[in-house]
């Protein structure tokens, strides 16, 4: 027999083609940590690809701190906290409402059930454009307009439809003889879903808080027409700066700047990616 070298032939070529990818994908993030590490002298003498000769992180403090967003300069830390004071709540409101639609869609089926998660469906494939308007006109029926409040109601309310798609199919893998069981001993709905479901529902959350976090964190067409002067998203405080006319187009702040507000979704996934791997195949394979 001859020996395994086409195998390793194989596992070669395959890592070289899997490393190849990876450097193209991240190509972009290290030109931008560069950039972001360099002067402006350095930047104009040098390439994008080189190394920061003398690392500062002079950019990433103007960037959070003293940096003008239009005619205001106060860096993007207000655009910041803004975020996090709407991120916040509204993926903890929409997946706890998620949960219960799901549990209730699957497990307590009623009359019409079948075709309200039908509406709910067609609610994750409709363009956020179509929405803009009458949803304008309601959070100015509720007083709630320009304001973080007002940010919070809509992304709960734009990310329902997935949030009950997420938890209605993997509860609909629990087995009923558990919901069956617990009503024979005497559990009402709220106790069998607080006690049995939420218990199993580990992955699947996981998942529903990471997807709702990343898309509420880099939303940026509800940011821009429903918030106020004082409760504009990250995103629209990056694209301000960004588009903010100067004397000197300064780079280094720029890539600082884009790098801060992708922070919290890059921490997000490099903490907990593997959880979102595991959730998303969680009940894919039965037996």
């Amino acid at each position: 027999m001859r020996p395994n070298s086409p195998p390793a032939l194989h596992r070669v070529l395959l890592f070289a083609a899997l490393g190849l990818f990876a450097a193209f994908f991240l190509a972009p993030l290290w030109v931008m940590l560069a950039t972001s590490l360099k002067s402006m002298d350095e930047i104009r003498s040098g390439t994008l690809l080189s190394l920061p000769a003398s690392p500062g992180f002079e950019a990433w403090a103007k960037a959070w701190g003293t940096a003008c967003t239009g005619t205001d300069c106060g860096g993007l830390k207000p655009f910041f906290m803004n975020s996090l004071l709407m991120v916040v709540p509204a993926v903890a409101v929409s997946t706890a409402i998620g949960a219960l639609n799901g549990y209730v869609l699957s497990k307590w089926k009623f009359r019409g059930s079948e075709f309200m998660f039908a509406l709910l469906l067609f609610g994750v494939f409709m363009p956020m454009q179509v929405v803009l308007l009458p949803m304008s006109q309601v959070l100015g029926w509720l007083g709630i307009a320009s304001s973080i409040w007002g940010l919070i109601l809509v992304h709960v309310i734009a990310g329902i439809p997935s949030t009950t798609l997420f938890f209605r199919n993997y509860y609909v893998g629990l087995p009923d003889e558990l919901i069956k069981a617990a009503m024979l001993d005497g559990a009402n709905f709220w106790q069998i879903f607080r006690r049995i479901v939420l218990p199993l529902s580990t992955p699947i959350l996981v998942v529903t808080l990471i997807w709702q976090f990343t898309n509420i964190w880099n939303d940026f067409l509800y940011g821009v027409v429903f918030s106020g002067a004082d409760s504009k998203p990250i995103t629209v405080g990056l694209n301000n700066l960004a588009n903010t006319s100067s004397s000197v187009k300064e780079y280094n702040v720029d890539m600082a700047a884009a790098l801060i507000a992708a922070l919290p979704t890059l921490a997000v996934y490099v903490l907990a990616g593997k959880y979102f791997v595991r959730g998303l195949t969680a009940g894919a394979v039965k037996g």
